[in-house]
């Protein structure tokens, strides 16, 4: 299979990559963070997350992240919203594009979300209606496709079963994410083979993980599959609490340096971004977790 001519980036920065940064960042430093990765040509941001501050604190104020951002003409600006009260708070702060995320493995649901699989997609129901009745699109999140910290291996097709639960509700597109960042090359095209066959390949994307070094790899499998959509995390920031030892997302800097040199349009400037990164490592006081920024840095 050809490699994709265009790839589109999803910066999920600001919202996964800061929600388990120990050190408080201010409003001023998310707008901060948000229009500069718009300035460097991301068409995707995932700006925060309308959850509980109890479980989330570092995605408080996200209504507020909102109305401060210089919005850009072509920008998707999105946000978690796990259930409807999320949801209205979203609709209320002029939210564009909304995100669901599930798990893959039941024992991570429950971790995670304090429920089964069944019910969390149960409560999905009411979201979609409400976002399919205002218009608004719903991209849906599955986690530990390639890889559960309580479980092991996840079955390809479980992932494809939770995956078409989403698709079918309404979701336009399905990020596959592995969330302890255990996938190989090998195990990511047979995923996608597989989920390809109950979604549109050009339906899914790839979420990857760092922790183990693959998640270059891993993007460049699902490059070799048809996958055009990919998240990532400028500067490598993030990781999940519920997984151990997991780290930060893969780097936008270091994806896009892939997808330079493949020849892959995306939009985006490296340079810019990577200024962006390290703006923030600087607020949040830790190195820069983009290889490729470092390496332009000298370090």
């Amino acid at each position: 299979m050809a490699l994709p001519a265009h790839v589109r980036l999803v910066e999920v920065g600001p919202r996964d990559g800061l929600q388990n940064e120990q050190r408080p960042v201010g409003v001023a430093d998310k707008v901060r963070l948000v229009d500069d990765l718009t300035v460097a040509g991301l068409e995707y941001v995932e700006v925060g997350s309308f959850v509980s501050p109890a479980w989330v604190p570092q995605m408080a104020g996200s209504a507020e992240v909102f109305a401060g951002i210089r919005r850009q003409p072509g920008v998707v600006y999105a946000a978690l919203t796990p259930n409807m009260k999320g949801f209205e708070a979203a609709m209320a702060a002029g939210v564009e594009e909304v995100a669901v995320f599930a798990a893959a493995s039941e024992a991570f649901s429950r971790k995670n979300l304090n429920c089964s699989i069944a019910e969390s997609l149960a409560r999905f129901v009411p979201v979609l209606d409400a976002a399919r009745a205002r218009g608004v699109r719903v991209r849906g999140y599955v986690s530990c496709v390639l890889g559960c910290p309580y479980e092991g291996e996840v079955a390809p097709q479980q992932v494809a079963a939770v995956a078409g639960e989403l698709f079918a509700m309404g979701c336009y597109e399905v990020s596959l994410g592995d969330t302890i960042g255990t996938g190989t090359a090998g195990k990511t095209r047979a995923l996608f083979e597989v989920v390809g066959r109950a979604i549109p390949r050009e339906r899914l994307a790839g979420h990857f993980h760092d922790t183990y070094g693959q998640a270059l790899a891993n993007v460049y499998a699902s490059l070799l599959e048809g996958i055009a959509v990919f998240d990532s995390s400028v500067a490598g920031l993030g990781g999940c609490p519920y997984a151990r030892g997991a780290s930060g997302n893969v780097a936008s800097e270091d994806v896009l340096y892939l997808l330079d040199g493949l020849g892959i349009h995306t939009g985006i400037e490296l340079q810019a971004l990577i200024a962006a990164g390290e703006r923030i490592c600087a607020v949040l006081g830790r190195d820069n977790g983009s290889r490729v920024a470092r390496a332009r840095r000298g370090a």
